[in-house]
């Protein structure tokens, strides 16, 4: 049996793998429920990534960093909005070009960055909670942005099924056509729930470069922007789901490097593929399910909008 302090730890690791998974795809479903589907999560992240650390680095204030990161992934939302909502271009070919746009234009911003740390986001420990045994570790000594994480599922699931804007949101990625009818503004709804997105995966970029490994290196987002997008479809747009998907994700990341450490005689290499070969099992095995998947997408997602009126 291992020893507890090494569980602990392997918890709290899987937990800092599986954050930045959380808020992406949280902000890719509320963008998808609306009827946009954005592709450019990988390069939002990167964007939020590069100029949460810029700021971080030049000022030394993490709030004002996050809120950073956060700005720099609603940029390029918007700048996707604009493409998709407002000039109608394909989304598909939007948000692979944004992908690319944001991998090339973070490694450029971050050139001059490129070997500096930072000491990571303080911890917030809660008296008498952090010093019990087990699970004082656990949950109580966490960064902001965990506990955030773990409030944002139940916020989103109670927007969505219980607030009158949530209940718009949905119409107008279910049918726009009949919701535009009965009065809403289909492209302003979209708008929001686009820039949502694009904050949330800034805010996820920016837990990577400040607090799951402090520092900035090219391309640090390694995939997680696509995993994200798989964890949408993953959860059949349920919040709840997402939290589940993210953590078994974000284990069987952990378990990878894990495994190179304990000395399993197993190729590096095979070892780093996991989290991306466990992504395309998940898919074909939802795909096998197709009346699920049906029951709960979005049924306008990734068709443009054309007002009548």
């Amino acid at each position: 049996m291992s020893d507890p302090s090494t569980s602990v730890l392997i918890a709290l690791t899987v937990i800092t793998a599986a954050t930045p998974l959380v808020f992406a795809a949280i902000g890719e479903l509320i963008t998808e429920r609306s009827g946009v589907l954005n592709l450019g999560v990988e390069g939002m992240m990167l964007v939020g990534a590069v100029s949460s650390f810029l700021c971080v680095h030049v000022y030394g204030s993490a709030p004002l960093a996050l809120l950073v990161g956060m700005a720099g992934g609603m940029v390029m939302a918007l700048l996707f909005g604009f493409l998709t909502l407002s000039l109608q271009a394909s989304q598909v070919a939007t948000g692979l070009a944004l992908t690319i746009f944001g991998t090339g234009l973070s490694a450029l911003v971050g050139q001059s960055l490129i070997g500096v740390a930072y000491g990571g986001l303080p911890k917030l420990h809660i008296p008498v909670l952090s010093e019990l045994p087990t699970v004082g570790p656990l949950l109580f000594q966490h960064d902001v942005l965990v506990y955030a994480s773990w409030l944002l599922i139940p916020a989103v699931s109670i927007f969505l099924k219980r607030s009158r804007a949530g209940l718009v949101l949905r119409a107008v990625g279910d049918s726009h056509d009949s919701a535009h009818a009965l009065g809403y503004r289909v492209i302003r709804v979209r708008y929001f729930a686009t820039l949502f997105g694009g904050a949330c995966s800034g805010l996820a970029g920016a837990y990577l470069s400040m607090a799951y490994a402090p520092m900035w290196v090219e391309n640090m987002t390694a995939g997680r922007g696509w995993i994200a997008l798989a964890l949408v479809v993953f959860a059949v747009w349920q919040p709840g789901w997402v939290l589940f998907g993210a953590y078994l994700f974000g284990g069987i990341t952990i378990l990878q490097l894990h495994g190179q450490g304990i000395g399993i005689n197993v190729p590096s290499q095979l070892m780093s593929m996991l989290p991306y070969v466990t992504t395309i099992i998940v898919l074909v095995l939802i795909s096998l399910n197709q009346g699920r998947v049906r029951r709960n997408a979005p049924a306008a997602i990734g068709q443009a909008f054309h007002p009548t009126t």
